[in-house]
Parts: structure tokens; C-alpha cells; sequence
């Protein structure tokens, strides 16, 4: 599936003579118009506390309601990827991130209103000035602070917090290249 697919007219003149030009892009035939869907900015924050665990939290809404997450989500227009986590881990835990230092970033896509959304997923390792305030708040239905070693990465509902976790626990190499796609599924 194309990831405009659900994109019908141009958004410049309005014609239906919208077009995939490219994986990536449509164009229209009658304006020359071309656009494209390029993945969106996300955060994800891999809090530990003074025991070495892991802020985890439960997921309030869709898509995968009721699984374990991290805290995260999209930036917004004008924020850098730091702002942004620091932003969403206080809107969803109350806790204030005192320092961020970028990880690594993974592809995924976020199914949200009907459509595919393609994101590009910054892991930050995050420090917190005070643990002791934590509150779910906003998306998170509850938090909690889990030991890495019994982190189960299959209770993760998304697919790239799923891969996250596994790399930034170590574990990737449990993993074949010949049995990745079943991992998604199965983590």
C-alpha cells in the first residue's frame, strides 16, 4: 500500500489526477504539484531509576491499548528532539528530564485515524531531577519501574519500542536475520 494512498486530490488545485510519482511521493498531472510523505519526527525515553529499572509504562489509548510502552511521542512543529521528549515524559509521567543523550533512531509505523503513519524513532537515555513524583498522566493508563531482566519485550504493543528495548538491552543477538519478521510479532 502506497503510504498516500487515502490522499485522493491535490492539495494545491483540488484534481483527482493525483498520482504516485515515487514510494514516497505523489504528484499531480494536472498542476505539476508534487508531494511527499516523509516519516515523521518521534521520541522515545528510556528512563532508569536509582535501582536500575526501567520506566514502563500501560497504555491508555489506541493503537495498541493496554500494552507496555515507554514514554514518548511525537515532536511538535519548532521543538528539537530533546525539547520534545522532555515535553512528553512530563506530560505523561510528571517526571522533569534533567539531561537527554540520544541513543539511536529506528523506522516505524504508527497506525493512527485509519492511516499509516511513518515515523522515525529517536531513542533518548533520560535522567529525571526527582522519581519519587511519578504520576500517569495523559496517554500513559499507569506507570510503573520494571528490572531489565524481566522486561518481556512481546507485552510491548509497538513494534520499534519492541526493537528498542532489545537493542538497548543487548538481546539483539538472540535474534537471526532469518527469523526478524517473526520477531515483530513474537518479541
Amino acid at each position: 500500500m502506497h503510504p498516500l494512498e487515502k490522499f485522493e486530490y491535490c492539495p494545491m488545485c483540488g484534481s483527482h489526477h493525483f498520482v504516485e510519482n515515487s514510494n514516497a511521493s505523489k504528484k499531480c498531472e494536472n498542476c505539476g504539484f508534487e508531494f511527499f510523505m516523509n516519516p515523521s519526527s518521534a521520541n522515545v525515553a528510556i528512563i532508569t531509576n536509582s535501582k536500575g529499572e526501567i520506566l514502563v509504562e500501560r497504555r491508555r489509548n489506541e493503537p495498541a491499548k493496554g500494552t507496555l510502552d515507554l514514554p514518548g511521542g511525537f515532536a511538535e512543529l519548532g521543538e528539537t528532539a530533546e525539547q520534545g521528549v522532555a515535553r512528553e515524559v512530563m506530560e505523561e509521567t510528571g517526571l522533569n528530564v534533567t539531561e537527554s543523550k540520544y541513543l539511536f533512531s529506528l523506522p516505524n509505523i504508527y497506525r493512527y485515524s485509519r492511516i499509516d503513519i511513518h515515523t522515525l524513532d529517536m531513542f533518548f537515555e533520560c535522567k529525571v531531577e526527582d522519581e519519587s513524583v511519578l504520576t500517569a498522566n495523559d496517554d500513559a493508563a499507569e506507570c510503573m519501574w520494571i528490572a531489565p531482566d524481566d522486561i518481556h519485550t512481546e507485552q510491548f504493543g509497538l513494534r520499534s519500542v519492541r526493537w528498542g528495548l532489545i537493542k538497548f538491552l543487548g538481546r539483539e543477538e538472540r535474534f537471526s536475520p532469518e527469523n526478524r519478521e517473526n520477531v515483530d510479532k513474537n518479541v
